[in-house]
């Protein structure tokens, strides 16, 4: 039997049909044999991409150079340019703005051949500090007031290059489904005293079916609406939503949680492509009233949430813009609750 779910973060509905199980082509990520040698984002081939912006280098080597852990560069396809002006023009009744913005390429780690479902702890602390270390710096840039961080893993996630890396762009705007995220939880506070995902988060604790794993601050579970199957999403309900201002000792907890969560997640799905996405509040205080400052529990939280791209949909979602997933999240919990990562 069917169910049509509410998402209470997001303001949607999805369609939980585990009848549609049998329809879908499911696909994995695969090693395919490559030429690593031609590919910009390996050690060694530092000269083929743009200069370097950013770097975790341990041993002290220079920019441009061997010797890196994760290496930021310019995207050189960008959405946006960080050069363009920001200037409001009309194309008759039309408004357009100059693409201005940053679009950079976080090269995840210098092997070519490294899935996150083989990473070490060491990788996924690497990860998070590099990212942590482009929001804080872009946040100095008041003409951003939002920085979207994905990541596309495989052909069916939108992968265009099969080497590790995560994509960071910031906007001289708030999309609008985020602004309209962050005035529900807003709102939702002001008139209720409470935080919307503490409140979420509680209730998946005392239900339980959903979880995967949790630690001191962190969980990991399969929300209750859902989009796609075995979708997770990890958030805390101690912790800023500022990723910036999370300190070392707890991004190694989630490093450790994030490390497990894709074990486990393999184990189920093989090798399968996936995105991640980012869940960060908007920079621009004019639109995204800040009440956190004068309270010691934000109303945002930092999360992210892991998408496997196993299920292919269709024109009813992009007609509608409702999901339909043919898995129940209760099971999908269980599965990976169940999975022994040493397999």
């Amino acid at each position: 039997m069917s169910e049509i779910r509410y998402n209470r973060l997001e303001d949607s509905y999805v369609i939980i049909a585990p009848e549609r199980l049998h329809r879908p082509d499911y696909m994995a990520w695969s090693k395919e044999e490559e030429n690593v040698a031609s590919c910009p984002f390996c050690e060694g081939n530092e000269s083929m991409t743009p200069p370097e912006i950013y770097a975790m280098r341990p041993n002290g080597s220079f920019a441009d150079e061997k010797g890196w852990e994760s290496r930021v560069v310019a995207n050189l396809f960008k959405a946006v340019q960080i050069e363009a002006t920001y200037i409001l023009k009309h194309d008759g009744a039309n408004k357009v703005w100059d693409g201005f913005g940053a679009h950079e390429i976080i090269i995840d780690t210098p092997k070519h051949f490294n899935s996150m479902c083989e990473w070490s702890q060491m990788n996924y602390f690497t990860w998070l500090k590099t990212i942590q270390a482009r929001i804080k710096d872009l946040r100095n840039d008041q003409r951003i007031a939002y920085i979207s961080v994905f990541k596309n893993h495989g052909v069916s996630a939108g992968a265009s290059q099969s080497h590790p890396h995560t994509q960071l762009i910031g906007l001289p705007i708030v999309p609008k489904n985020i602004q309209r995220r962050y005035d529900r939880i807003y709102s939702y506070y002001m008139s209720s005293g409470r935080v919307l995902m503490d409140e979420i988060i509680a209730e998946e604790k005392k239900d339980g079916r959903r979880v995967v794993l949790e630690s001191d601050s962190f969980i990991a579970f399969c929300p209750f609406a859902s989009e796609n199957p075995f979708e997770v999403l990890v958030t805390s309900s101690t912790l800023s939503s500022e990723i910036d201002k999370i300190e070392d000792e707890k991004l190694q907890e989630l490093s450790k949680l994030l490390q497990k969560l894709f074990m486990k997640m393999q184990v189920q799905l093989g090798n399968f492509d996936f995105n991640i996405s980012f869940a960060f509040e908007p920079l621009n205080r004019l639109l995204a009233p800040d009440i956190s400052s004068s309270n010691s529990n934000p109303i945002c939280r930092f999360s992210i949430k892991i998408t496997p791209r196993i299920y292919k949909h269709g024109g009813f979602e992009l007609s509608t813009a409702m999901m339909i997933n043919p898995v129940e999240p209760e099971r999908c919990a269980e599965l990976l609750r169940e999975s022994d990562e040493a397999n």
